[in-house]
């Protein structure tokens, strides 16, 4: 029944996609529906974040009641406090007249409060009132008033790191997050973005009465692998853009990358591991510094050669560990050196830690060699001896 619940939802508000996460953020907003308990919609920008109160307002007792939303992000701090209190004739200058907040004209209804996180402090302690009491007073006023005012609230800030620095009432937060629905970024839906494309290609072809995009399989390769920093709402402008502005009706991936913000942190698809799936922020991280751990033993090599074939001063292989030191003490930061201080150690090999080399790497690099100790190690630009105690020491059976 639930499932069929759900469907008509997505039905009803055009919600395209068949992520479980996405069903389970839709299946709780079901069942809090009914009750009055404060709800917590957290997600990122874009992934659609107000349509969710809508649903718990339409599938309440309050569906007959007045709606209403309100972006506190967009709101100056000198006068949220009007807005959603209402104030009194005189309270400040301008106000001639006494006026009405959202928690008095919505009495009965739900209050829809988007970006909480960008409500200032003071503002806080007055909304806290309101939840624990229902009660309120309008600025410039000391007479108190009840409502009774369901409120559904929306953020994309991590309220639990804004409460450890400070910006965000603790006490609060508890009571927002009574029921918490979390909406997942679009790129961990990926099944769902091509669906997306295609109802944002279809409305716009509708719309402007145009010929309808297609894409070829590569440039939905393309779209699966990008992050949508900017969700939905970034997939819905890009697909627009594309309709209206090309010729060419089937999109192809050179087509496509001239729409796609090279500045968005998607994942260059030369990091792939051996299934050929993208690998991990982690794996990249490690893949990087072996590589350039390489590079600059290469040249280390290189130099070392160059000095020695013009009998100068002794390979560069043997520079003093404690030169290095005292001359990192005097300029900045140099990779290059903290990497020859280590290979000229003699104990370097016996330093190396977990974070310096992924186990995992080390199991990939032996499977991809056959169990080749010395081939693994070159690809990982680490002794062949460092390899060998890392199986011995962690028991590694290929």
């Amino acid at each position: 029944m639930i499932n069929e619940e759900i469907q008509s939802v997505k039905r009803q508000y055009q919600i395209i996609g068949t992520c479980p996460k996405l069903d389970r953020a839709i299946e709780i907003a079901l069942q809090v529906a009914p009750t009055d308990m404060t709800v917590l919609i957290m997600g990122e920008s874009g992934t659609g974040k107000e349509v969710f109160p809508q649903i718990i307002h339409k599938n309440s007792a309050r569906k007959h009641g007045p709606y209403f939303s309100l972006n506190c992000g967009a709101i100056p701090e000198g006068t949220i406090d009007s807005e959603l209190f209402g104030h009194v004739k005189g309270a400040f200058t301008g106000a001639d007249k006494d006026r009405e907040g959202y928690f008095e004209t919505a009495d009965g209804g739900t209050l829809f409060l988007d970006e909480i996180g960008e409500m200032p402090i003071s503002t806080q302690a007055r909304l806290l009132r309101v939840l624990e009491n229902g009660e309120f007073i309008k600025v410039g006023s000391s007479k108190v008033q009840k409502t009774n005012v369901r409120v559904v609230a929306a953020t994309n800030v991590k309220l639990d790191e804004a409460v450890a620095a400070g910006k965000f009432r603790e006490d609060l937060y508890y009571r927002l997050n009574t029921v918490p629905i979390n909406i997942p970024p679009l790129r961990e839906r990926t099944d769902d973005i091509e669906l997306l494309f295609r109802k944002f290609a279809s409305d716009c072809a509708t719309q402007y009465r145009m010929p309808v995009i297609t894409l070829t399989g590569g440039a939905a390769d393309m779209l699966r692998r990008y992050r949508w920093s900017g969700n939905v709402r970034q997939l819905k402008n890009i697909t627009e853009q594309i309709s209206i502005l090309e010729k060419n009706r089937e999109i192809t991936e050179d087509i496509l990358k001239n729409y796609l913000p090279t500045t968005s942190t998607s994942l260059p698809t030369l990091y792939r591991n051996e299934n050929d799936e993208p690998m991990t922020e982690r794996e990249i991280l490690h893949t990087l510094m072996f590589d350039m751990r390489k590079d600059i033993m290469e040249l280390k090599k290189t130099v070392a050669e160059l000095l020695e074939s013009h009998d100068t001063a002794a390979p560069i292989q043997h520079i003093e560990v404690q030169q290095l030191a005292h001359e990192k003490q005097n300029r900045p930061y140099d990779m290059e050196a903290e990497v020859i201080q280590a290979e000229t150690s003699e104990n370097a090999d016996e330093n190396l830690s977990m974070e310096d080399v992924n186990i995992d790497l080390i199991i990939k690099a032996l499977k991809k060699y056959n169990g080749n100790r010395k081939d693994a190690a070159n690809e990982l630009g680490i002794s062949p001896r460092t390899i060998y105690r890392k199986i011995k020491k962690f028991g590694i059976d290929l």
